[in-house]
């Protein structure tokens, strides 16, 4: 499963597959082989609820189940039905009415992943449901191809990570709120105005890969970059990358980058997430882009950091060296 922080209906495939399903690893839910599945019906609260998980309106089927439709920034989606079933976490029984989406059209970048876990803070994202029995927060670490990652839901040990509080916005109450207050290049700050970070909001997000920065500040990061390795042949733009150079990240002298948040939480980046190899690794560019009206860490620069969301507290906590 894909585990997102920036949505909140958590869905996965199931047959008959009606309209598309993706090559998945494993094999497809088959909700007629479950004893325990039930589906939503269109008057139900939680049927009611999808508006304010999906940001879509819920349909109804002639069967009248209820309908989801769940769509990202990168134009990927999901329509199924909703569903009720037993939800297991490791040996322990967590839930008896989990509330998923039992997706019949399923198309887009989710990769060979069975579907979606969204922990967002909507009432019907798997954290708020898990809460009452596990507590409301959770912690990760996203793994690189060399490394194991995890997912652990409830509690966690607060002294290893340094924390940056969640910030409100009117934007969206469910997503993840951070102030992201300087980036430094080498130990030392962008030469950039304090506003250029605070006129963007900025959300954390496990489900995008590549950091959009406020552009002021990312054509500071981009010329400090560009500095720093100016020694190597510069190649083209690569998609939404355009500060790209011949060579892969090994090869490559990437000077040190941190990002700093308000209450001083810092993510200490490695080239491998400052940098990503694109083009068959005959090319590394780095791995952030301008934003839009939001900014967003995506989960490039999360990798191997453990990162813990304290909802319960209004916090969020980096530590690093979270991957085995």
């Amino acid at each position: 499963m894909v585990v997102d922080t920036g949505s909140s209906l958590s869905w996965l495939q199931c047959s008959p597959c009606r309209v598309s399903c993706h090559s998945q690893v494993g094999a497809v839910f088959d909700p007629a082989a479950s004893a325990t599945y039930r589906s939503v019906s269109c008057s139900a609260p939680e049927c009611h609820g999808l508006l304010s998980a999906t940001l879509n309106p819920s349909s109804c089927s002639v069967a009248n189940v209820c309908i989801y439709q769940a769509s990202y920034g990168d134009t990927s989606f999901s329509v199924g039905y909703l569903g009720k079933d037993s939800l297991s976490l490791g040996s322990t029984r967590a839930l008896a009415d989990f509330v998923y989406g039992c997706g019949q059209d399923n198309e887009g970048l989710f990769g060979k992943s069975a579907g979606l876990i969204g922990l967002a803070r909507n009432k019907l994202s798997l954290l708020s449901q898990l809460a009452p029995r596990l507590g409301h927060s959770f912690s990760y670490c996203l793994p690189t191809m060399a490394s194991t990652g995890y997912l652990s839901i409830g509690s966690y040990n607060p002294a290893q990570f340094s924390y940056t509080p969640m910030v409100s916005s009117s934007l969206d109450d469910t997503l993840y709120f951070v102030s992201l207050t300087g980036v430094t290049v080498g130990g030392k700050n962008l030469p950039v105005r304090a506003s250029a970070y605070s006129g963007t909001p900025t959300i954390i997000d496990s489900g995008t890969v590549i950091t959009r920065l406020p552009p002021e500040v990312y054509t500071a990061l981009s010329n400090a970059i560009v500095a720093a390795l100016k020694r190597y042949k510069r190649a083209p733009a690569y998609s939404i990358l355009d500060t790209c150079f011949r060579g892969t990240v090994k090869t490559s002298g990437v000077p040190a980058v941190n990002m700093v948040f308000e209450g001083g939480a810092t993510l200490k980046l490695a080239p491998r997430n400052v940098m990503i190899d694109v083009d068959d690794a005959t090319t590394t560019c780095l791995a952030f882009a301008p934003a839009g009206r939001v900014a967003i860490i995506g989960n490039r620069q999360q990798q191997t950091f453990n990162v813990v969301y304290d909802v319960a507290k209004s916090r969020i906590g980096f530590a690093a060296g979270g991957c085995s």
